[in-house]
């Protein structure tokens, strides 16, 4: 598991909240709080739910340890009130949400937590800190694995993310649809695939190309990928062929006009009676770059910092606000800030076909249910105690059969209004 202590994720001024909501006796009054994004990214049709096995992980272990406590006190942080409250800390509420690889839109209440002011509160920036990267991350992927057209898609954005941020970009990116990882972390701690082929340092280390790819050959045999745009790709194509002979895996190409090269690395492969090989391609892509090769002879991409960084929206624009106390509904009215009181219900509506046509959302209530809805929120934490969650895997293909309902211009790259439309029904 993660060596993050989620505790001190806790931002200074939840526990401000917490110490005050103490000493007036509102910490324990009945809360709901809900988890929604007001807009999609720009150029958006949909957004991707993901982290939320991650989170109930984290919740299950948020616990405040002594020198933890100590510090918070110490800074004045909390007074004793509060540190006694923290030093006793365990989440006793219930979380439902959207599961994972489901679709979201704006409005969509996609995780509510429900519990004590305090004990819900305080967990506002783990909350929003695991959901906003993951959600970020599983949506930019989602649209690359549009984008290959069921070619394959390898995650290597590691060296382009923060230790940890880099293994769960690597799990969204697998929930989202690519086939592999090049980081091990992730493949131990969720049984991702890994893959991976040396990198140009490798070629440098050697007096020459064919010495390099000769030592990988005979450490690794034949199914491995070479590098060979070291120097020049077409003699780096003849010598990876020349060492390995044409039952080599695949050739790995990181630089240049690839659509022209993938061209001309097919016809010189098969010239050479390579023709199973496969060419892999890397180097700065995203949804875009990968679209732009649909006809290209390449067979598998290397996605890096794009995917890693949301393709230019690194968090999903969610937040966490306070929607219910005491089964009353409070709404907050700023402007371009104004939220819908109440806990909320949502469904989806499907044609026959299976074709989502509408997400309809009922404050304080069930929607009346019609032929082929389905209702979206299911139980992740009941009077604290996680329970049974989809597997990866099980999530991933959730988040296949999604992409699939939806109208076909919600896949467009471009542009345009969400997916699915998002009806709210007043409360009654």
């Amino acid at each position: 598991m993660s060596t993050l202590r989620p505790a001190l994720l806790t931002d200074h001024y939840e526990l401000t909240m917490v110490s005050a909501a103490l000493r007036d006796g509102t910490a324990d009054r009945r809360c709901a709080f809900e988890v929604f994004s007001r807009r999609l990214p720009a150029g958006r049709r949909y957004g991707v739910v993901a982290g939320t096995g991650r989170l109930i992980d984290l919740i299950r272990d948020f616990r405040f340890d002594e020198a933890e406590v100590d510090f918070l006190r110490r800074t004045g942080v909390v007074d004793d009130a509060g540190a006694r409250w923290l030093a006793d800390y365990r989440f006793t509420g219930d979380i439902d949400g959207y599961a994972e690889g489901e679709l979201f839109f704006p409005g969509s209440p996609i995780l509510t937590v429900t519990g004590g002011f305090a004990e819900c509160v305080v967990l506002e920036t783990l909350v929003l800190s695991v959901l906003n990267h993951d959600c970020a991350v599983a949506a930019a992927a989602a649209r690359m694995v549009t984008a290959a057209r069921g070619r394959a898609l390898i995650e290597m954005g590691s060296r382009r993310a923060h230790e940890e941020a880099a293994v769960a970009a690597a799990r969204a990116a697998y929930l989202a649809g690519f086939r592999f990882t090049s980081n091990l972390a992730a493949g131990q701690r969720y049984g991702i695939p890994t893959a991976g082929t040396a990198a140009h340092a490798f070629t440098l280390l050697h007096d020459d190309e064919k010495t390099a790819f000769a030592s990988q050959v005979a450490t690794l045999g034949k199914d491995t990928t070479l590098l060979v745009d070291t120097y020049d790709i077409s003699q780096g194509i003849r010598n990876a062929i020349e060492v390995a002979g044409p039952e080599l895996r695949a050739v790995r190409i990181d630089s240049g006009d690839l659509a022209v090269i993938a061209q001309q690395s097919r016809e010189l492969l098969d010239s050479l009676g390579a023709t199973e090989t496969k060419i892999i391609v890397s180097g700065d892509l995203d949804e875009y770059a990968i679209a732009s090769l649909a006809a290209e002879p390449v067979d598998m991409y290397g996605a890096g910092t794009a995917v890693v960084t949301g393709s230019g929206a690194p968090t999903a624009g969610l937040v966490y606000k306070l929607v219910e106390v005491e089964g009353r509904p409070v709404v907050k009215r700023s402007e371009h800030k104004a939220t819908i009181g109440g806990r909320k219900v949502a469904v989806r509506r499907h044609k026959p076909t299976g074709t989502a046509t509408e997400e309809v959302i009922v404050p304080q209530g069930v929607p009346d249910r019609k032929p082929n809805d389905r209702m979206l929120q299911r139980s992740f934490v009941v009077d604290g105690e996680p329970v049974s969650l989809p597997s990866l895997d099980e999530s991933r293909e959730h988040l296949r059969e999604c992409l699939i309902s939806i109208p076909w211009e919600g896949l467009k790259l471009s542009g345009g209004d969400p997916a699915v439309p998002v009806t709210v029904v007043p409360a009654s």
